[in-house]
């Protein structure tokens, strides 16, 4: 008797023929700005490699917030998907550090860049350090409110 083994994949639905790839992304980052939509995007796709904005929605006249401000914009940091909105609703809420985007940076001189940046008129929350579960670790708070946490690789 031949006895022939093939390797499990990593997805179990894809080994029995029922797996289909997702056509959009699962997750996509949406940020509800404080009349300051545009400012973060144009910020954050300064600063990260291989960004753009993909598609950017206007109030009209007559809106529920000031003409021109950001109803939704779609934009890319590399590679990663994120949205923004100058939101009319007032939330009783603001961003939590509890949710973070986290970035694993290939070498020190671009994770210290980052860094620098994310920090000013900021808050940093950890400093750049060895905390013993990875060469170098930091997390902070930027100056629209959204928690970064990078990490050494």
């Amino acid at each position: 008797m031949v006895v022939s083994a093939r390797p499990m994949s990593r997805n179990i639905y894809q080994d029995c023929g029922a797996y289909k790839p997702m056509k959009k992304p699962m997750i996509t980052t949406l940020t509800f700005q404080d009349n300051n939509a545009e400012n973060a995007m144009n910020f954050y796709v300064a600063l990260f490699n291989n960004s753009k904005v993909i598609k950017l929605q206007r109030w009209p006249a007559g809106g529920p917030v000031e003409e021109d401000r950001i109803m939704q914009a779609t934009f890319e940091l590399d590679g990663n998907l994120f949205m923004c909105s100058d939101s009319p609703a007032v939330h009783d809420w603001d961003f939590s550090p509890a949710v973070s985007s986290y970035l694993e940076c290939d070498d020190e001189d671009e994770m210290e860049r980052l860094f620098s940046k994310l920090s000013e008129n900021g808050n940093v929350t950890m400093p750049l350090n060895n905390y013993g579960f990875s060469q170098k670790f930091g997390w902070v708070i930027d100056q629209y409110g959204v928690s970064w946490q990078l990490n050494l690789e």
